[in-house]
């Protein structure tokens, strides 16, 4: 039994996460659960990313203090995690008295390492409003792709990381003035002295993928610069350097310390406060990370650098999962514009369940995925309703309707039988070796495969028929469908676990959660005579009519 760190991206919660956020929380859920079901010792970690520039701005021009904002936004998303079953060992919030007090405590650690110096540098000011516009207190154009509206630390269009005072046209986002330049002093954290140290990390570690390789090695060499760690903010946590009592950490550098805070909440939580060591202090610990391309050199070159700063014996990440975004009908989303499908809209469309098979299908695992309603029906009525759905019930009901619900016992077993057999005993295997590596969509494309082979299987076999000319045929026929609709339930368990727990119970199965293992979705488990629970359809599909009124969702739900 192997340790396992498992971590989404922490959402921002300016607002609530979209499908393309989402995804990450729902990735990170999906691979703890197959864990779990391997039987290895993990633990889960995220949380909600409250402070930086964004969150005060939204909180200045709603007339609102900061805390009150992210108050709202934390449980806003903490009951969304409840309604779509994504389930960690600690999602907190970095407002958490445990990640301020680790933040800080880490960086006075680095700064006595000598990986922090001070310098002076210019900084945007805004004459009108009295103060220095950092982040996202200005906008302007994209020196690197010329676009409108980039931000003064990240360009949406191209992905750059920026500087202020980069941008073109630059105007204070409260009043739109033009800014003039002032001196501020600031701590900077010395990531070059890390380049080589990092250059080893990228290159020996085969787990990466080829998005967050190259995303990296472009980094390296480009040439590394020293990283500011401070903003002349208010919302955040207070720098715990000498003589930066008016500054703050900037939140990029302070979030990412939040998977290794909230193993330290968790294990304090748990009266063993040094148990979060057994995992962040192990190097046999894998430390994988959910997280969009557009967050890769912050979890391949600016975290590492900064666990490695500390000196101390900090796990480096093992597997940055980065997705490419998600676009609805080939446009980014946008709250705003109304572009787009929130986690709390979806849930009055359709079931949790049919969402985390949405999500994880359109996974953008190599290239950008774009959603349609009319895609998103396709695959509930195809993959969920007509396959899936449709060999569950058709052979609960048979079972239940010719043998009074108690599985009859096999005979003979001909070639036919054999092979899906050979296709039973394969699947957690395959669809083991695709999570393995964090292909979740190829994963459950092996599951949903795993249910088309079993309704070919049945119609082959034609029960229906073979029950009044050869009824040992037929019962040994329903005999092979029920192993594999157990199989299924375990298979499905990570993807869809509501749905897993209700196949179970139809099967007249208990205790899914306590019983159910990974391999055992390989092995024929349910005996003669075994009594079948009550058969129910497990999906419903969706309509033209549905998807046309869901073109308006911004109107109805607003």
């Amino acid at each position: 039994m192997g340790k396992w760190i498992v971590c989404a991206a922490w959402p921002y919660v300016n607002t609530i996460p979209h499908l393309g956020t989402f995804i990450h929380l729902l990735s990170a859920d999906v691979f703890s659960r197959y864990l779990s079901l391997r039987g290895e010792d993990v633990i889960s970690v995220t949380g909600s990313d409250e402070h930086g520039t964004p969150i005060e701005v939204e909180a200045i021009k709603k007339g609102v203090p900061p805390k009150q904002l992210t108050d709202e936004y934390h449980a806003a998303i903490c009951n969304l995690l409840d309604a779509y079953q994504i389930r960690f060992t600690n999602y907190t919030r970095t407002e958490n008295p445990v990640h301020r007090r680790y933040v800080q405590e880490f960086y006075r650690k680095v700064y006595d390492n000598g990986f922090i110096f001070t310098e002076t540098v210019n900084l945007p000011f805004c004459p009108k409003c009295g103060r220095f516009l950092p982040d996202r207190f200005v906008e302007g154009i994209c020196p690197h792709c010329g676009r409108e509206n980039a931000r003064g630390d990240q360009c949406d269009s191209c992905g750059r990381v920026l500087d202020p005072l980069e941008l073109k046209s630059p105007r204070c986002v409260f009043c739109g003035t033009s800014p003039t330049v002032k001196p501020s002093k600031h701590w900077f954290f010395d990531l070059p002295k890390f380049a080589d140290a990092l250059d080893q990390y990228i290159e020996s570690n085969t787990e990466l993928p080829e998005n967050a390789r190259n995303f990296s090695k472009r980094w390296l060499k480009e040439g590394l610069q020293p990283r500011a760690l401070t903003r002349d903010n208010r919302w955040g946590i207070p720098a715990p350097f000498p003589g930066a009592e008016d500054k703050t950490i900037y939140v990029w550098l302070e979030a990412v310390l939040g998977y290794v805070s909230a193993a330290v909440e968790w294990a304090e939580k748990n009266g063993r406060p040094e148990d979060w060591k057994r995992y962040w202090f192990d190097k046999e610990t894998k430390n994988v990370h959910f997280i969009g391309k557009d967050n890769i050199p912050f979890h391949t070159i600016i975290l590492p650098a900064l666990l490695l700063a500390t000196k101390d014996p900090y796990v480096l990440p093992w597997q940055v999962s980065s997705t490419e975004f998600i676009l609805f009908n080939n446009q980014k989303f946008s709250k705003s514009h109304r572009i787009g499908v929130w986690m709390d809209e979806a849930l009055h469309i359709a079931p949790p369940d049919y969402w985390r098979y949405l999500l994880i299908a359109l996974r953008p695992e190599t290239k950008d995925a774009n959603f349609t309603w009319k895609d998103f029906q396709a695959r509930v009525n195809a993959d969920l309703n007509d396959v899936l759905g449709n060999f569950i019930h058709r052979t609960l009901t048979f079972i239940k309707n010719n043998f009074s619900g108690s599985l009859p016992a096999p005979g003979e077993l001909d070639e036919r039988d054999n092979a899906i057999l050979g296709r039973l005993r394969d699947s957690p295997a395959r669809a083991g070796a695709y999570l393995d590596q964090c292909k979740l969509r190829e994963a459950l494309s092996v599951v949903i495969d795993l249910a088309r082979d079993g309704n070919l299987y049945l119609s082959e076999s034609e029960p229906w028929h073979t029950i009044k000319r050869d009824p040992v045929r037929a019962h040994t026929t329903m005999f092979i469908c029920s192993q594999l609709v157990r199989s299924l339930a375990i298979l499905l368990a990570p993807f869809l676990p509501t749905t897993a727990e209700s196949i179970w119970s139809q099967l007249g199965l208990q205790g899914f959660s306590a019983s159910a293992r990974w391999e055992e979705a390989g092995e024929i488990r349910l005996r003669e005579g075994h009594q079948i629970g009550q058969p129910a359809p497990v999906f419903k599909k969706i309509s033209d009519q549905q998807i046309r009124g869901w073109d308006r969702l911004g109107q109805d739900f607003n």
